[in-house]
Parts: C-alpha cells; sequence; structure tokens
C-alpha cells in the first residue's frame, strides 16, 4: 500500500520539537496560548455544546463524545476536553512533545491516547471522529488544502470541525510577529512566516474545497491595557477561529 501523502513541513515541526519542554510553563515560551487558552476554551465548549445539545453545567457533558486534537503539542486542548467526559486522542507531527503531553496527562489522572502521526496518517487509516480540534496549525503545513482535506475526512458525517489561525495583513504582522516574537520575545524568532497566514475569506474558501460547510468565525482580541483575551463578533483582524461541519 502507497503511503499517504503527507503536508507536514519538517521545519515547523523542528521549531516546536525545540521548544517541547515549556508546553505547561505558563511563563515559557507558550505563554501567547496560555494566556489565550481559556478564551479558545469557551469558544470550543459553547460549539461542540450546541451541535451536539449538550449541557455544560452536567458532569462530564461531551461523554459518548470522540474529540481529535490534531497538532496537540502538550496538550493545552486536550486535557480540558479529557475533564468535560470525551475520549480524546491527541495527535501530533512533533514527535518530541508527546512525552511532555502524556507525563503531564498521567501526573493529571486523565486518560489520553496520544500519538505520532499526522492528520494524512488517520485518514488512511480510517479513524473517525465526532470534533476536530484544529487549533493553530494550519498556518504551518505545506499544503493548507490537502491538509484540511485530511481533516475532513477524519469527521463522522454530522461531526463539527473548530480550526483557527491568524490573519494575513500589516497588523497581524505587527502584533503576531514583530510584537510576540521581537518586543515581547513570547515565541522564538521565526514561530511565524507571515506569508503563510491565511485571512478569513481564504480559509472558508479552503474549507468549502475540503468538503466542509462553515457555520460560523469569531476573532479572538487581545487588549493590552486588561492584559486578557475576549471573542470578537467582528474582529478578526489577527487572531481568528471557525466552526464547520461535514454534511450528513
Amino acid at each position: 500500500m502507497q503511503a499517504p501523502q503527507s503536508t507536514v513541513d519538517p521545519s515547523e515541526i523542528a521549531k516546536f520539537e525545540a521548544m517541547a519542554a515549556e508546553w505547561w510553563d505558563p511563563n515559557g515560551k507558550f505563554k501567547p496560548l496560555h494566556m489565550l487558552n481559556p478564551c479558545r476554551l469557551d469558544y470550543i465548549t459553547q460549539q461542540i455544546a450546541a451541535e451536539f445539545d449538550r449541557d455544560l453545567s452536567e458532569t462530564a457533558p461531551f461523554s459518548g463524545l470522540r474529540i481529535l486534537d490534531i497538532g496537540c503539542g502538550g496538550g493545552l486542548l486536550s486535557e480540558p476536553m479529557a475533564r468535560l467526559g470525551a475520549e480524546v486522542v491527541g495527535a501530533d507531527a512533533a514527535e518530541g512533545n508527546l512525552p511532555v503531553a502524556r507525563i503531564h496527562a498521567e501526573q493529571s489522572g486523565l486518560t489520553i491516547d496520544y500519538r505520532h502521526t499526522t492528520a494524512e496518517a488517520m485518514a488512511e487509516a480510517g479513524e473517525q471522529f465526532d470534533v476536530v480540534l484544529n487549533m493553530e496549525v494550519v498556518e504551518h503545513v505545506a499544503d493548507p488544502l490537502a491538509y484540511l482535506t485530511a481533516t475532513q475526512q477524519l469527521l463522522k458525517p454530522g461531526g463539527l470541525q473548530i480550526c483557527s489561525t491568524i490573519n494575513r495583513n500589516p497588523k497581524s504582522y505587527a502584533m503576531a510577529i514583530f510584537g510576540a516574537e521581537v518586543v515581547m520575545r513570547w515565541l522564538p524568532r521565526g514561530t511565524h512566516e507571515w506569508n503563510k497566514f491565511i485571512t478569513p475569506d481564504e480559509l472558508f474558501d479552503l474549507l468549502g474545497k475540503a468538503g466542509l460547510a462553515p457555520v460560523d468565525r469569531k476573532g479572538f482580541v487581545f487588549n493590552p491595557i486588561l492584559w486578557s483575551w475576549s471573542i470578537s463578533a467582528k474582529d478578526l483582524s489577527v487572531n481568528y477561529v471557525t466552526a464547520s461541519t461535514k454534511p450528513a
């Protein structure tokens, strides 16, 4: 059998493996994600609850749902999904991230199936999920359309994909690259490449071509005065997130 084609970019993988040990340090190289994570989780949980008619006030509201966290890193999203009762698979092409994720999950008393693999390989194997979390990954792959097609294949009919990335404009360069990498030094220089950023309209078009039906998009907006993130229905100028479904 011919091996599935991969959209993995080796240079991008190397960047994240070099930072792997710092995934759970809220003041380390992943400080921006730790700051953003409550906002991301609010959007994710609300979208899943609405799509699958779940009550977030209940114990283990995501029980019975199989969720894939693709590009899981150290498990910053996988662990909350497991705590909410979902069966979680965390997959990452950067093998160095996974020992950190596995140890932290074990210390937290959580059962998460962490795998060193790609979206393409999992699709080829016939894996199926109710939800795919595809957060801050698409701007790091070699072929966004091929990658999103693979994540679409991983969804069950009627399934939900949450996909976030960074807009491409002068403001996103100033904030996500110059601000975060040069001024604040939250991330190593070269973590992001501005020409790989994707506008909301481009992402909606890619999702449609991949066989998904986009249903929502919102912005994640950073307030430098309050030093906090919030969800915006209008401001998608830098970080933003989308929800799309696979037609039943």
